[in-house]
């Protein structure tokens, strides 16, 4: 791993894979003496193919494009 001091404004992002958890995420955010954690965890793969179909049956019969995630939830900010 690197030893060295991270820049003032750069954010740290690390990711393990260890183990036989199916999904667990989680993020960290962190000061001098606090610290806040939010943690999902999935139980099953069934909730990844979930996401998968849903995203396929949105991306039926669009144009080609470039979509994402944000643009299937309907979060997309209009500028």
């Amino acid at each position: 791993g690197q030893t060295a001091k991270r820049p003032a404004r750069q954010i740290a992002v690390h990711a393990l894979r260890i183990g036989d958890v199916v999904g667990e995420h989680e993020v960290h955010f962190g000061t001098l003496g606090e610290t806040l954690t939010i943690k999902h965890s999935a139980h099953t793969r069934d909730t990844f193919a979930q996401g998968a179909l849903r995203a396929a049956t949105w991306l039926a019969g669009k144009p080609a494009g470039r979509y994402d995630m944000q643009d299937v939830l309907g979060l997309r900010l209009e500028a």
